[in-house]
């Protein structure tokens, strides 16, 4: 079907049985990798996201040094707020940076929902490089974040744990809210389709502050418009959801028809099965902190991890991004155990 020499990661979504269990890990084109951090030094942020040559080099990195089943596009969940008319900053060792947030309806009428071959083109031209130099070694992972994650930086301006701001205006101001949430979302489909277009294989939807809201709130501000994501997407590329802390959810995310959710480490992969289904793939779900520990405790821990998922069905990945100083022979040992441990499930 596919011309990927290595299409474990789309087989293992489109529910076939593998030879064993894909591996990547969520940030793994950044700032452990000393290659990486060389490059960072010579661009800024924004520049090595909208420079394909540099996205590309950067999204191919943890193929040729870490040995991961996919490639992830180098790239940003804040381009979209870019697109849509906002500045977006990203300040060294602070993150990311709004400074004219949405609070009212005037700032509304600031933003819009962009063409994204003119806004979003260098993702596109990017992916298109990626798609040439990867050159059917493996899949390409394209992504977007959910609109309810990427409201909550348009409105609070900056990062934050509880995004109360964000919170307030969706209750404060519902249908300001909704009117956000969808330009958010149309742009996003937009978006997603170009990325697909270009030559992603797959793609995720990143709902990072899902779990800041409790059932009822997550399917009226979160889920309620991934599942118009989905909808758009599903018949082009599989699909994976990773709303981080929203396992409260899993039942009805695995209704909407992805192909995959990612599950952090706060929840075992036995109760996410239960909730998600037997029809669904589960990625995820090793705690990236873990990473700092004695390379033989590593790979205890991915077989540990590896049996609670069981056969098929499952994605090895972190359960969040992995985090700046991890070692990278660390990082090494997590891919090649997984790669060793699931073959013999």
């Amino acid at each position: 079907m596919s011309n990927i020499k290595n299409d474990l990661l789309l087989r293992t979504l489109r529910g076939e049985k593998t030879e064993r269990v894909p591996v990547w890990m969520m940030r793994q084109a950044g700032r452990y990798l000393p290659e990486y951090m060389v490059l960072r030094g010579k661009y800024g942020f924004f520049e090595r996201c909208q420079t394909p040559e540099l996205a590309a080099a950067i999204t191919l990195q943890p193929v040729d040094i870490i040995g991961v089943d996919a490639a992830i596009l180098f790239s940003d969940i804040l381009v979209v707020p870019q697109a849509m008319g906002l500045e977006v900053q990203m300040i060294e060792s602070k993150g990311p940076v709004l400074p004219d947030p949405i609070k009212t309806l005037n700032d509304l009428n600031r933003i819009r929902v962009p063409n994204v071959d003119e806004t979003l083109g260098y993702v596109f031209d990017a992916i298109k490089l990626i798609k040439q130099e990867l050159n059917g070694r493996v899949p390409l992972i394209g992504f977007a974040g959910g609109p309810w994650t990427i409201l909550c930086y348009m409105v609070q301006g900056k990062g934050s744990k509880t995004f109360d701001e964000a919170k307030a205006f969706c209750y404060m101001q519902p249908e300001l809210a909704h009117q956000l949430l969808q330009m958010i979302t149309d742009t996003t489909i937009a978006y997603l389709k170009g990325q697909v277009a270009a030559g992603a294989d797959t793609v995720q939807i990143f709902d990072s502050w899902g779990g800041l809201l409790g059932p009822d709130d997550f399917e009226n501000i979160s889920l309620k418009y991934i599942r118009q994501i989905v909808a758009a997407l599903k018949d082009d590329v599989p699909v994976i959801i990773f709303a981080k802390g929203a396992w409260h959810s899993l039942e009805s995310m695995a209704a909407i028809g992805a192909a995959g959710l990612g599950i952090d480490w706060c929840i075992t992969p036995q109760m996410a099965r239960k909730f998600a289904g037997d029809n669904i793939t589960l990625q995820g779900n090793f705690d990236p902190a873990k990473l700092f520990s004695p390379i033989p405790v590593i790979k205890k821990e991915v077989k540990q991890m590896l049996r609670a998922f069981g056969k098929g069905h499952h994605i090895a990945n972190l359960g969040h991004g992995i985090l700046p100083n991890v070692p990278v022979d660390h990082a090494r040992a997590f891919v090649d155990t997984v790669k060793e441990e699931s073959a013999k499930l």
